[in-house]
């Protein structure tokens, strides 16, 4: 009986489990931007990228929830066993499951490698490494907590602040509405 009660408990804990996990961030329901706990517990541990797996940093990564059917994932990556001209570019891993704009550059559904690099500029890769635009970022100078990684909204409708520590770019869904 005893073993019995305690499968009932495992299988309850293991079906209660991601409602926890989605509790932990708690979320906003009024907002789309998913907070590192909901973002992390989305992500894979590993993600692909130039021939190599690379971890996650799931407390160092954020979300977009575009629409209701479509996410944007983004987390800061491992990355050392890259080479060090990757190093300098492949900071992070971001997922999208619609097109969105970054700076002027519409980017398609897709998995990419990305980072805030030198001269105040951000770059976004393909998962084989190949540069696919370049764009500069702005620095915050009046944000309040800056963390390695985070999201926050931007003065501008439907449009969203991408930040590793004080250096961001604007994100926009490409449709130009969150629906």
């Amino acid at each position: 009986m005893l073993r019995r009660l305690l499968s009932a408990a495992t299988v309850l804990a293991f079906l209660c489990a991601p409602f926890a996990i989605s509790q932990a961030g708690a979320p906003n329901p009024d907002s789309p931007i998913l907070k590192a706990a909901e973002a992390g517990s989305i992500l894979p541990p590993a993600v692909f990228f130039r021939g190599q797996s690379a971890s996650i940093q799931a407390r160092n990564s954020a979300g977009i929830h575009l629409s209701k059917d479509a996410l944007l994932l983004v987390a800061l990556v491992d990355t050392s066993g890259y080479s060090s001209s990757i190093q300098q570019k492949y900071q992070a891993y971001l997922i999208t499951e619609s097109s969105i704009e970054i700076g002027g550059h519409r980017l398609a559904p897709g998995a990419y490698g990305c980072g805030f690099i030198a001269n105040n500029q951000f770059i976004v890769m393909d998962i084989g490494g190949h540069d696919l635009f370049t764009v500069g970022s702005k620095h915050d100078a009046e944000l309040r907590r800056p963390t390695p990684l985070q999201i926050l909204p931007s003065s501008s409708a439907n449009s969203f602040r991408l930040y590793a520590g004080r250096s961001f770019v604007e994100l926009t869904p490409a449709s130009g509405a969150l629906q």
